[in-house]
């Protein structure tokens, strides 16, 4: 049994990872800090930190959280795109920079991207960006983290159960099951692959 961080477990995406999750012990973390076990915010170096200090050992760290603006690209402002990189780009960065200072030996980090970056769709050009570069992150830094320490992304289409929020600005696209997403993360974390990029999709 592994002690994971989930991060953004009160959401939907959260709760999906739960799904691949549940032979480890799961201690849980939200920016709202609400039915939860600890409060972060992830564009916050400091409160990672004390996230990592407050749990004590663990193994992985999942986080299935990133802030992200909509807008269409002329009028997307400075502050909205310094929004998203700052929570879905900066802040996974930082929670794999910080991490590998609390991490155990061999633990495994598993960020979250989404399928806009290769299924572009109007008004989500920050997100697409955004996912795009931490596609492209979690390759390359594979390559450098010590101690046997894994990472992985999981890049899944829209959730069945998120359907009703998201469908009307995804037209032809095909939702999946939240247990389907749950595998990948669970392939990420009990598997041994690193540097991959776990598509979901229809």
């Amino acid at each position: 049994m592994k002690t994971i961080i989930l991060i953004g477990a009160n959401g939907k995406m959260g709760q999906a990872a739960m799904t691949g999750l549940g032979k480890h012990r799961v201690i849980t973390a939200s920016r709202s800090g609400e039915g939860v076990d600890y409060k972060v915010d992830i564009t916050d170096k400091e409160a990672i930190h004390a996230l990592y200090q407050q749990v004590g050992h663990f193994d992985a760290v999942v986080n299935t959280v990133g802030v992200c603006e909509y807008a269409p690209f002329e009028s997307m402002t400075s502050a909205q795109w310094d929004t998203t990189i700052q929570s879905k780009l900066l802040g996974q960065i930082n929670l794999v920079n910080i991490g590998l200072q609390y991490i155990g030996d061999g633990g495994s980090f598993t960020l979250i991207s989404g399928i806009l970056n290769v299924k572009p769709v109007p008004f989500a050009i920050a997100d697409a960006t955004i996912s795009g570069a931490i596609d492209t992150f979690v390759k390359c830094v594979a390559h450098e983290l010590p101690r046997g320490i894994r990472i992985n992304v999981v890049n899944p289409t829209v959730l069945e159960e998120a359907w009703h929020v998201y469908g009307d600005m995804m037209p032809g696209f095909q939702p999946v099951p939240s247990a389907l997403v749950g595998k990948a993360f669970e392939r990420a974390v009990d598997g041994f692959i690193s540097g991959e990029v776990l598509f979901v999709d229809a």
